[in-house]
């Protein structure tokens, strides 16, 4: 019983935590558009975060460069395991228009591991939902629920 309770709470509540990792601000304003009344995410039980110590799913945006890298390994250490990891963007992908930059730390799958992939550039809200609701069995699976 205990089990069903916690999965059936899991699949209706997953909190989110975004690192904007040196983002051009439009997966930004896309991520923005999503929590609108548009789409109504919190149907889904999606919920921003103020702290990673609370989420469930990092969602990283933009390129990692060198200066920002620690800060998101020092954010992903603090999220609770298990946890899902969401690259949203071509950016955080690949590096896309940035890959020979002398900057570029590399993909963010190089770093950390990736659970789920949300390409585009920027991605459709209609996307992110799609790559959260894959989030969410993925998490499931992670828990072992």
């Amino acid at each position: 019983m205990l089990k069903k309770l916690k999965k059936a709470a899991l699949a209706r509540s997953l909190w989110i935590y975004h690192v904007a990792a040196s983002p051009c601000n439009n997966c930004d304003i896309e991520i923005l558009d999503l929590l609108t009344p548009r789409f109504d995410v919190e149907r889904f039980g999606l919920l921003l975060a103020a702290s990673p110590r609370h989420a469930d799913l990092l969602l990283v945006t933009g390129m990692v460069n060198k200066k920002v890298l620690d800060r998101v390994l020092r954010v992903y250490a603090q999220i609770p395991k298990p946890c899902v990891v969401a690259a949203v963007g071509s950016c955080a992908i690949s590096g896309d228009l940035f890959v020979d930059s002398y900057n570029f730390a590399g993909p963010l799958d190089k770093h950390i591991p990736v659970d789920v992939y949300i390409g585009g550039c920027p991605p459709k809200p209609e996307a992110m939902i799609l790559g959260v609701m894959r989030a969410i069995e993925k998490l499931k699976k992670l828990k072992d629920l």
